[in-house]
């Protein structure tokens, strides 16, 4: 059947990358419905207007690129489909014009390595930053246990937007999540205010947040992001208000949980958090570059 590329066009488009990202999900997977949405979503659309491809045949999207420059490539492609692996690279190669480009495929994507390596793309040091994929099962979960005066409980939507997004500013020193793209994030799917938790502080500010997303097809949730003030840190506010996000997830119907932390040396905290949370990682990064 006859594949047609074409460009990202908006919202829509998004759904039906995330519908070939759930179909073709296993442990495997390098992405997460979830992930796609936080991704597309949590800056404004004039601070992530990056390039996107969708190779599509017989109505579904069976690949598509995402180039974040200078130098990433995000990809997904049907496995049934191995020779669009090709494609794509051609695409990021195009649109790299030849600079610097630099793809991270997890150690199981065999053939998208094998094609990287094909064209000359160089493996980094085994100690160079990567991510790590964890998971856990749903059940035995501990009781949230937050420091006196504080409580966990879901975002009630717009009534607390500005201190959910000031908790996310603070807790990663940036300004680019905004009140706007929050409200944008908070409309697409798969979001659900219901699993969007925060710790509050006696004074009423927001002290932490996790946000999972839920594919209720697959019964898997992804924890992205999660977040503390500095103000509030080392008194286990990280701990606490993601696993009261995980009862929640739990209810919701979910059996897994998954999460992404960086797994290097360099970048032990979050790791050390889920790890302690019951999380097992079972996959990671490889980063591969070209430098011309």
């Amino acid at each position: 059947m006859t594949v047609t590329l074409r460009r990202y066009e908006g919202p829509q488009d998004l759904r039906a990358m995330q519908g070939l990202t759930q179909r073709v999900w296993s442990r495997a997977s390098p992405h997460h419905v979830g992930d796609l949405a936080w991704g597309r979503f949590m800056f404004p659309v004039e601070d992530a207007d990056w390039p996107i491809a969708l190779w599509e045949s017989g109505g579904h999207v069976v690949a598509w690129g995402w180039a974040q420059f200078p130098d990433d490539l995000r990809m997904q492609v049907d496995p049934g489909r191995p020779g669009l692996i090709e494609e794509v690279l051609d695409w990021f190669d195009d649109l790299a014009d030849g600079g610097p480009r630099e793809i991270s495929p997890l150690d199981s994507e065999h053939e998208v390595r094998a094609a990287l390596l094909r064209r000359g793309y160089l493996p980094a040091d085994d100690d160079a930053p990567f991510f790590a994929l964890h998971e856990r099962d749903l059940d035995g979960l501990p009781e949230p246990v937050l420091p006196e005066g504080f409580t966990a409980r879901a975002v009630r939507g717009e009534a607390d937007l500005d201190r959910r997004v000031a908790v996310h500013r603070a807790s990663w020193n940036s300004v680019r999540v905004t009140e706007g793209s929050y409200r944008v994030l908070m409309s697409a799917w798969p979001y659900r205010a219901d699993l969007d938790w925060i710790a509050e502080a006696p004074d009423g500010r927001f002290a932490g947040s996790c946000l999972i997303w839920y594919d209720d097809v697959l019964r898997v949730g992804l924890i992205e992001p999660v977040g503390t003030d500095p103000d509030f840190r080392r008194r286990g506010v990280s701990r606490a208000v993601c696993l009261a996000a995980l009862h929640a997830l739990r209810d919701a119907g979910a059996e897994r949980a998954v999460v992404g932390p960086r797994g290097d040396a360099a970048y032990p905290v979050p790791q050390a958090l889920y790890r302690h949370l019951g999380f097992r990682p079972y996959a990671r990064t490889r980063t591969h570059r070209l430098t011309p």
